[in-house]
């Protein structure tokens, strides 16, 4: 357990620590073995910033959800098998308040697409047992629109996110699928030390949310399309603090 970085020694005690075990790629990713990219960095439209990996396939992410007694999985995206789910989504007047992508299937063939073929991008489809309830998209910070607004490093990552199905909205169902959306993050490269958000800042309830699951309010700030705020966690915090578990009071239901 020590050579594993699991433990520590406390005096003669061997102490046996959540914040590192929770850590260990292996027990949550599917492609463990894969190491980080070795950095080289590049230019991306005028942005340095390192090389990406290639994009993983399936399934990427697993964890076993005590109080809901279900298994929570994160898979990429695919155009054939969830073009019609993405549309079905996206068309939804509540997911569209927030997201502005309503349209036809074309459209959003050609959006997903997009997002696949973009190396600073992973679209995922979230998934409790063998039911999808949301798609994802989580992105390096440093190629992304919101790079000019903070000094981003190398590895900060960001996400969005839509939660397409109402039977999956609440407490009980956010508390599962943002901590582990955020160990995924934390989990994929081990240099990534911030993970960051721009919800739309009069998206109240949202930002409660996130307060509630450690995430630092910073700035607000003006997007061409909208007045965001600026959210931040930290990878010690997360750790530290244990926040792959729901909080005594929990977050409120979602908006």
């Amino acid at each position: 357990m020590l050579d594993d970085g699991l433990a520590v020694m406390a005096g003669s005690n061997l102490v046996l620590l959540p914040d590192l075990v929770m850590q260990r790629r292996d027990n949550w990713l599917v492609d463990a073995e894969r190491p980080p990219m070795p950095q080289l960095h590049v230019m991306t439209d005028g942005k340095r910033h390192p090389r990406r990996p290639q994009k993983p396939v399936g399934m990427v992410y697993a964890r076993f959800i005590p109080w809901l007694a279900e298994v929570i999985s994160f898979r990429v995206a695919d155009v054939n098998d969830d073009l019609h789910l993405l549309h079905r989504w996206m068309n939804d007047p509540r997911v569209d308040a927030f997201w502005d992508e309503a349209g036809d299937l074309e459209k959003h063939r050609k959006y997903l697409s997009t997002i696949l073929a973009d190396p600073h991008m992973l679209p995922l489809i979230g998934c409790f047992g063998d039911a999808p309830f949301g798609y994802f998209e989580i992105y390096w910070a440093k190629e992304n629109r919101i790079a000019p607004f903070y000094d981003a490093d190398d590895y900060d990552r960001g996400w969005h996110v839509v939660v397409g199905e109402d039977a999956y909205r609440g407490r009980n169902y956010i508390s599962a699928w943002l901590p582990s959306l955020m160990h995924y993050m934390f989990l994929d490269d081990c240099r990534t030390q911030r993970i960051v958000g721009e919800p739309a800042a009069a998206h109240s309830q949202q930002l409660r949310n996130l307060e509630l699951s450690g995430f630092a309010k910073v700035k607000n700030f003006d997007f061409p399309h909208k007045r965001a705020t600026l959210v931040m966690l930290l990878r010690e915090r997360f750790f530290g603090d244990r926040l792959w578990l729901p909080a005594t009071a929990g977050p409120a239901p979602t908006a």
